[in-house]
């Protein structure tokens, strides 16, 4: 384990040499990655969505495309097409840019919503069906989908079957200044992510993976997600709460979290840490909440306050 935990901390310091000031973010994306998740960023544009995505891809040596979600965009633009080909007299079938390692979805809320359940086949069952043929996406496979929480003219919301197929929601924000000079001094000659290396290789991400699932969780840790997750259900605030995926997205984070931390089993400080990012688009507020301001983050915060930590 010791030697899975310095190829993390080098995974994670590579990213960061070209994320710059985000490491929060690069570790949540990261557990996404290693617990087999999509990732939802909902972040105002310019903010550096693109330069995670193309990291993460040169960083583990994997294929990376890139989608621009439009209103007149098909669901075959995602999934791929079958084009005649009168040469042979038969139909070919060209595959779209869901057929990937990495696929970066930007703007997924201005997709219709026939678009939009096109890529939740993708994310939920990793194939595409296309002319009564079933496709499988060749692992590893990740969707990063990004939306601007501010404009919401022309845009279709995501509707709660699709938002709870994504494992986390980040958010980048605004960098400080010392940041965003280092960043102006980077690019004066160029994209630095262009010459980022890879260092792992697919078969270290098989290991990596599977070192996360070994990580233990304790019954007492698994009774405080569990009565996380019932809280959603029964709070004041929360119209729909979490699912049992929900509750086991955030196991699973919790265990990726524990392991980038060097520790072969999950405290109940790895559950709190990863509860809004895992829970937050999972629930759908109540019309009072929304009216007060009151966000699914302070939600979860007065779960995790109600909630006993247990004593491990």
């Amino acid at each position: 384990m010791d030697s899975l935990s310095g190829l993390a901390q080098r995974i994670e310091a590579n990213i960061n040499s070209v994320v710059l000031g985000k490491p929060e973010a690069v570790r949540r994306t990261l557990i996404t990655f290693l617990c087999g998740g999509h990732l939802l960023i909902e972040d105002a544009p310019g903010l550096g969505k693109t330069l995670l995505a193309k990291a993460f891809s040169r960083t583990f040596a994997l294929d990376f495309k890139r989608v621009q979600c439009t209103p007149d965009l098909l669901p075959t633009d995602i999934t791929g097409v079958s084009i005649y080909d009168q040469k042979d007299g038969e139909f070919r079938y060209v595959p779209g840019p869901v057929f990937t390692n990495i696929l970066l979805v930007d703007e997924i809320n201005r997709a219709t919503p026939r678009s939009q359940s096109a890529l939740l086949e993708c994310m939920a069952e990793a194939q595409v069906t296309a002319d009564g043929k079933t496709r499988e996406l060749e692992p590893p496979f990740m969707v990063i989908a990004t939306q601007n929480p501010i404009e919401f003219s022309g845009t279709h919301p995501l509707p709660e079957a699709q938002l709870d197929r994504f494992m986390m929601r980040i958010s980048l924000g605004y960098p400080d200044i010392a940041d965003e000079m280092s960043m102006m001094k980077s690019h004066v000659r160029g994209e630095p992510v262009d010459e980022l290396q890879a260092v792992a290789h697919e078969e270290q991400i098989e290991q990596l993976k599977a070192a996360v699932r070994d990580v233990y969780v304790d019954e007492k840790v698994l009774r405080y997600i569990g009565e996380i997750a019932a809280a959603t259900r029964d709070h004041t605030g929360i119209e729909l709460g979490a699912s049992p995926r929900g509750s086991m997205s955030l196991m699973k984070a919790a265990q990726a979290a524990a392991f980038l931390e060097g520790s072969d089993f999950v405290t109940p400080q790895n559950v709190k840490d990863m509860a809004r990012p895992v829970l937050s688009h999972r629930l759908l507020l109540a019309h009072r909440a929304q009216l007060t301001g009151s966000g699914a983050n302070s939600a979860i915060e007065d779960i995790l306050d109600q909630v006993p930590v247990p004593v491990t």
